[in-house]
């Protein structure tokens, strides 16, 4: 039995994650739970899968949950609660903590030598040095619960790294694949996916392609590849999740359905895979379709190739810059082209920021969301006086 760990049980890959242990009790025991503010549905996945501890971000929440649950559960907070439940002894940590917050238990469980589930972006993408000394250190693994990276991470144990060309990212395109001018798109246009249902801000990211700018920074550091080995391709049907291609010129490609659970419990499950019935799909008739990506229209795909080309502290800025973007357009602020705008001023303000380590992450992410408001609000003004 497969004792799990989730950081992030009640957002969308922590509840689906459930939902594949939930039918196969007998090879999965819920050892710890962590979340941040949803503590309503804690409780329900507190009585259903009884976790020995919990951990609550917010320490407040935390007091009211003790005097609430009284000793039926060890229930911890903050960073320090994350860190203590990938501690326990467990098999499987998965990471699905949304932002910064989950860099530090994920770098932790990693130099203790767990294995993790990894579905938090920014541990590679702000920390990608950090988390791979970790590795290094204390032997742990990780395996990718993103869709196209778990597509790769399959396809990579059918050939040898010195026999690959090139990894191929697919990128749905997004809801304004054929639409010409961005200029005026609104909120409830971008949150539109035409494939998947995701939370606000990674679905304004599928629209930007920020996402899978972020995708492209994560496979770099997941499988060792430099920029110019990594490709996107866009495939709209969403059918063809990601490809290799090696040198003697074929192409494997990893195909399913639009369905999150299939990646996730191909994590919980490795080296083996999830036995159950998949109905309404098929590749019949279908017409797969692929296309290069319009760098033009799509600007978050050549920032994220410089990013990687710069460094560390550009990826970081790349994603944190972007975070207070969203939030800014998602709140009327800005337009939505002026999210590249503003990670592009922020990008090319690097030289102001001091070396940092890992200890720093939280203070370096403060800096960044100071300078991308002052963006945001010069944008505000010049578009008040013009």
């Amino acid at each position: 039995m497969k004792k799990v760990v989730i950081l992030g049980s009640t957002g969308s890959i922590g509840r689906q994650a459930l939902e594949i242990i939930r039918t196969d009790r007998s090879n999965f025991n819920v050892v710890g739970l962590g979340v941040g503010h949803n503590i309503e549905e804690l409780k329900k996945q507190i009585e259903e899968f009884s976790p020995s501890v919990v951990s609550v971000f917010d320490k407040r929440e935390a007091e009211k949950l003790k005097k609430e649950m009284g000793k039926r559960v060890k229930i911890l907070s903050g960073e320090e609660g994350n860190i203590a439940l990938v501690e326990e002894d467990v098999d499987i940590v998965v990471a699905a903590i949304v932002g910064t917050e989950g860099v530090y238990s994920v770098i932790r469980a990693l130099e203790i030598g767990k294995r993790v589930a990894l579905a938090n972006k920014e541990s590679l993408v702000v920390a990608g040095r950090f988390v791979k000394e970790a590795m290094e250190r204390g032997g742990g693994e990780i395996i990718p619960v993103d869709s196209e990276h778990s597509a790769i991470f399959q396809i990579l144990k059918g050939g040898e790294k010195k026999e690959v060309r090139r990894l191929i990212l697919t990128a749905s395109g997004g809801p304004f694949l054929n639409r010409k001018n961005l200029e005026d798109v609104t909120v409830e246009e971008a949150l539109k996916h035409p494939t998947w249902r995701m939370g606000k801000k990674i679905t304004i990211d599928s629209a930007t392609m920020f996402n899978k700018g972020l995708e492209i920074i994560e496979a770099h550091w997941l499988f060792d590849f430099p920029p110019e080995k990594i490709d996107v391709l866009i495939h709209p049907q969403s059918i063809v999740h990601s490809m290799v291609e090696f040198v003697d010129g074929s192409i494997m490609a990893q195909m399913g359905p639009a369905d999150m659970k299939i990646p996730i419990s191909s994590a919980l499950y490795y080296p083996d895979r999830w036995d159950r019935p998949i109905t309404g799909f098929s590749l019949v008739d279908r017409d797969l379709q692929f296309f290069n990506p319009d760098f033009k229209k799509f600007p978050a795909l050549p920032l994220a190739y410089r990013a990687l080309e710069e460094g560390d502290l550009s990826c970081f800025i790349y994603s944190q810059s972007n975070e207070v973007a969203v939030s800014g357009f998602l709140r009327g602020e800005i337009g939505f082209t002026d999210i590249p705008v503003v990670v592009e001023e922020v990008m090319n303000m690097k030289d102001n920021f001091p070396e940092y380590d890992s200890h720093d992450i939280i203070k370096i992410e403060r800096m960044i969301t100071r300078l991308t408001l002052k963006v945001i609000e010069n944008i505000k003004i010049q578009r008040m006086n013009s």
